[in-house]
C-alpha cells in the first residue's frame, strides 16, 4: 500500500491580525481562519497520486483545536484520516522547531512512502519548513515541484529552478514540496460531509506525551532558534501625486533620486 502523508496549515483568513507584544507571534484566537493555499495543491497532488497508485492519505497539522476545521476540509476532500499535533507546548515555534514537531508527529503515525508539502505558508512565507521536516527525517526531498510519477520504487519529478526545469528521479521514501500553481484543487464532497459529519473517528489528536522526544527543549518557543525582536503592519499612506504634463520619466527620475531611491 503507498502511503501518502501531507502536511497542511491553517492559516488567517484575513491580513488584519493582532501581534503578541512578548513573543512576536500571531495572536489567532478569534481570527477567521482557513486552509494555506500552497497546502491545497500539495493536498490536490497527493490524493491524485493515492488514488493512481492505490494508495491512502494521512493529513498532518499541528495546531490548537480550531486547526480541526482544516483537517475535516481535508477529509470531505478525500483524505483518509488526519493527525492533529496539539499541545500547548508546541505553542510559539519557529521553522525548526516546527518542522522538528512534525518530524516526531510523523514517527508517532508510523510508516509512510511519500511526504508532500505546500511551497510555503501566507502567514509565514519562510518556505523552510519542508526541506527541515526532511532533514529531521534522514529522507531525500526536492522543492519547486511540477508534475510527479510514481515508478519502480521511485519518484520522477520536474521541478523548477530560477532558470530552468529539471526533470529527476528520487528513492522513496522521500519528501516533496509543491511549486505554486500545479494543480486546481478540488472542492470538499457534500457527500463525503455527510457521511464523516464531524470526523471523530478519522482524526486522531497527539500530544507532547505521543511524542518518541520528551525533551522539552526542543519543542516550541524553548526549541526555537530564532526569536521575534519586532513584528509590525507597514505603514500606510494615503497621500499622492499625480503627473499628467511633460517628460514624466524625467520627472519620475528625478523624485526617486530625490527619495534615495536611486
Amino acid at each position: 500500500m503507498f502511503k501518502i502523508i501531507v502536511c497542511i496549515k491553517q492559516v488567517p483568513g484575513t491580513t488584519h491580525v493582532n501581534i503578541d507584544p512578548v513573543t512576536g507571534t500571531l495572536i489567532r484566537d478569534g481570527v477567521a481562519a482557513k486552509m494555506n493555499p500552497y497546502d491545497l495543491e500539495a493536498l490536490e497532488l497527493g490524493l491524485t497520486l493515492a488514488k493512481d497508485n492505490e494508495g491512502t492519505l494521512t493529513v498532518l497539522s499541528m495546531g490548537p483545536d480550531g486547526a480541526l476545521s482544516v483537517i475535516r476540509e481535508a477529509i470531505y476532500m478525500g483524505a483518509q484520516e488526519g493527525v492533529l499535533l496539539s499541545d500547548r507546548k508546541f505553542g510559539g515555534a519557529d521553522v525548526l522547531a516546527t518542522s522538528y514537531t512534525l518530524s516526531e508527529g510523523i514517527k508517532a503515525i508510523g510508516d509512510h512512502d511519500l511526504i508532500i508539502t505546500g511551497k510555503q505558508t501566507t502567514d509565514g512565507d519562510t518556505a523552510q519548513v519542508g526541506s527541515e521536516l526532511a532533514e529531521h527525517l534522514g529522507i531525500p526531498h526536492l522543492a519547486n515541484v511540477r508534475s510527479v510519477k510514481v515508478h519502480d520504487g521511485k519518484l520522477n519529478c520536474v521541478y523548477s529552478l530560477d532558470q530552468k526545469t529539471v526533470t529527476a528521479d528520487i528513492d522513496l521514501p522521500c519528501l516533496i514540496c509543491t511549486d505554486s500553481g500545479i494543480n486546481t484543487p478540488r472542492l470538499p464532497s457534500y457527500r463525503r460531509k455527510l457521511e464523516y459529519g464531524d470526523a471523530k473517528e478519522q482524526i486522531r489528536i497527539f500530544h507532547f506525551t505521543d511524542m518518541e522526544d520528551q525533551d522539552e527543549s526542543h519543542y516550541g518557543l524553548k526549541g526555537s532558534a530564532t526569536k521575534v525582536e519586532k513584528i509590525f503592519e507597514p505603514e500606510k499612506k494615503a497621500e499622492k501625486q499625480m503627473y499628467t504634463e511633460g517628460d514624466l520619466s524625467e520627472k519620475t527620475y528625478e523624485i526617486l533620486k530625490e527619495n534615495k531611491f536611486i
